[in-house]
């Protein structure tokens, strides 16, 4: 297949993911336990990884997703190409209920992202980026949406603000001390700077629309939480660097754990 018809799968999986999601935001009891991390996790979790991964599965192409079996990288080193996942992006988020959390799709090919979906269900809103071709957000898509239809019907990214101050998104959860740091170099040289906090890889979103102009990350995150968001903010000419920001992140390595991170 090619991207976009494998781009048109994910969608639908996001799409459908996000009802199944909402189904359990809506109810009084989330299910939530205890990863082996401490992280927690919902029923929502669960539920949003089964769909996707039945889903996905007719693609034929192997699935790596937070809330699945973790293949041995002398596995998953095989892999040309892959799907990437994470069923419910800001788990946190959807425990507080402050709805920012979302499913994230992206799809991998010789480590590089090339294609993603960012789908969040409360505000319903599709972001779908793929390298070369482009970026679009869909508010309100229907359950038949496709690449071809987002492209038409929806708006393309980046959506610029000339007159928009620089902008710094940040974690709603995670404002650690070496961000604060580098926020504050940054008002010496951008006095007017200003501050948006969101939760899950809405701030990847954030980027690719122009609305925030730089995103700090010093704090653990994992390959399944950056990669849809990448492939948005790629697909619109920007990228996740490594702290020296000239070398881009890159996915499928034996440790998941992704090093600090600045997109811009």
């Amino acid at each position: 297949m090619e991207p976009k018809q494998l781009i048109d799968i994910a969608i639908n999986a996001a799409l459908q993911a996000g009802d199944k999601i909402m189904e359990v935001y809506a109810s009084d009891d989330f299910g939530i336990v205890k990863k082996h991390d401490s992280s927690p996790l919902t029923i929502a979790d669960s539920e949003a990884h089964q769909l996707i991964s039945q889903l996905l599965a007719t693609t034929g192409l192997p699935l790596l997703s937070e809330e699945g079996i973790h293949q041995p990288y002398v596995e998953r080193a095989q892999w040309k190409t892959f799907w990437l996942v994470d069923p419910l992006d800001g788990t946190r988020e959807f425990i507080s209920r402050n709805g920012e959390f979302t499913v994230n799709i992206a799809l991998i090919s010789e480590n590089q992202i090339i294609a993603g979906v960012v789908y969040s269900p409360v505000s319903n809103e599709l972001y779908v980026g793929i390298v070369g071709l482009g970026a679009w957000k869909m508010l309100q898509p229907d359950s038949n949406c496709t690449v071809d239809h987002i492209s038409q019907y929806g708006t393309r990214l980046p959506v610029r603000n000339t007159n928009q101050p620089y902008t710094v998104a940040a974690s709603r959860t995670h404002l650690d001390q070496q961000t604060i740091a580098f926020i504050d170099d940054l008002k010496k040289q951008y006095p007017d700077l200003e501050i948006i906090r969101k939760g899950s890889s809405l701030k990847f979103c954030l980027i690719a629309e122009g609305v925030a102009t730089i995103y700090p990350r010093f704090f653990p995150t994992m390959e399944w939480d950056t990669a849809a968001g990448h492939a948005i903010v790629k697909a619109v000419g920007k990228n996740i660097y490594h702290t020296d920001r000239q070398t881009e992140i890159t996915y499928n390595k034996e440790n998941l754990t992704n090093p600090y991170f600045i997109v811009l």
